[in-house]
């Protein structure tokens, strides 16, 4: 049965990435048997850049028929001008909404070969794997009210609001569990309970949810300050680390950095009815165009798309197993380049995977 995966590639170094995500699926598509079709659609600067919008409606339509859909990365200093509501970012945060994309699954694993990447001792990152599920269409990101008024005496007041409701807490609380149950059952949940009172919410249904579902889970919770210093000082102690969509954001990159590069991690977003896979990075603009990218975070993106959209376990296997083996030989981009290997751009790491595929 043929799937539909649609690639969004986006701003910066998103096209490339995804170019070399996109020789993987054919490949795959050509030797294993694997019946894709590719679309392209538009989102973020490119998307405002010929439409005159972030997200539009077709890349809308697109993606509520795919399967499963890729994307680059978007945003840039170019666009940074704009006006808030059509920022190429608005473009990201609208597919989450409008597609219900609720649960954010952003693995940490150190690989062995990056251990000596990491700006941590050895000791303290070998062997870290840790899952962080994020909450991702509610939280201060998407309440209301929010914007920039003008008080009466002249004065400037930002307002964002932090608003969460029961029933969104429960359903990624009862996402983090299951994804707990086929790893180490154990979930450490992080809020501000003590002067939030939206995340003491968060805090006791995510309890209840544990005492009438999931006892067989083991339950923790801990303060973001608290889990922000845990993450340096002793990572290992982490299995399944379940936040809100703010706190998320900020320790899933701090999780990140304690693997060596954020050019290494992917990403899933799920939701009730569709699905949507990118690294965790930004777009880089810096590097841009200049073949410099790595582009094994959105490779591992793949991955994770054929272990939860697309059904096939053990294409995500051999996926995983090529980036090893790539590894292995040494071969490294800008990022995680150490003394003595052999530093390789975009395309030839790209190419270096598809190899090992075969």
């Amino acid at each position: 049965m043929k799937k539909t995966v649609l690639l969004l590639p986006g701003d910066g170094i998103g096209p490339e990435i995804v170019d070399e995500a996109e020789k993987v699926l054919e490949w795959l598509h050509r030797y294993c048997g694997v019946e894709l079709v590719l679309e392209r659609g538009l989102i973020g600067g490119a998307a405002y850049d010929a439409t005159g919008t972030p997200l539009p409606d077709e890349t809308l339509t697109l993606a509520r028929r795919a399967d499963a859909i890729l994307l680059g990365a978007v945003g840039g200093p170019k666009w940074e001008p704009l006006d808030y509501a059509v920022r190429p970012e608005r473009g990201l945060l609208g597919i989450r909404k409008q597609l219900d994309l609720y649960c954010n699954l952003r693995p940490a694993k150190v690989f062995p070969q990056l251990v000596d990447a990491s700006t941590l001792k050895p000791d303290i990152v070998s062997g870290i794997d840790i899952m962080v599920v994020r909450e991702l269409t509610a939280d201060i990101y998407f309440g209301e009210p929010r914007g920039v008024t003008v008080l009466a005496d002249g004065r400037q007041r930002g307002v964002n609001t932090l608003t969460y409701t029961s029933d969104e807490i429960e359903r990624v609380a009862r996402s983090a569990f299951e994804v707990a149950r086929r790893r180490r059952r154990q979930v450490c949940s992080v809020d501000k309970a003590n002067v939030l009172e939206a995340t003491e919410l968060w805090r006791n249904v995510v309890t209840q949810i544990q005492q009438q579902h999931y006892p067989d889970i083991q339950l923790s919770h801990m303060y973001v300050d608290n889990a922000a210093m845990q993450l340096i000082r002793a990572p290992k102690q982490f299995d399944v680390i379940l936040t809100t969509n703010m706190f998320g954001d900020i320790l899933s990159d701090e999780a990140s950095m304690l693997t060596g590069s954020i050019g290494m991690l992917p990403s899933a977003s799920l939701g009730q009815h569709h699905a949507l896979y990118e690294p965790i990075h930004g777009s880089a603009p810096d590097i841009a165009g200049r073949g410099l990218a790595n582009p094994l975070a959105t490779i591992l993106s793949v991955a994770m798309m054929f272990r939860y959209s697309l059904d096939r376990p053990d294409i995500a296997d051999r996926i995983e197993r090529a980036v090893n083996r790539v590894l292995d030989q040494g071969l490294r981009t800008a990022d995680i380049a150490q003394a003595g290997l052999h530093k390789i751009g975009t395309v030839a790491m790209g190419d270096a995977v598809v190899a090992e595929l075969e």
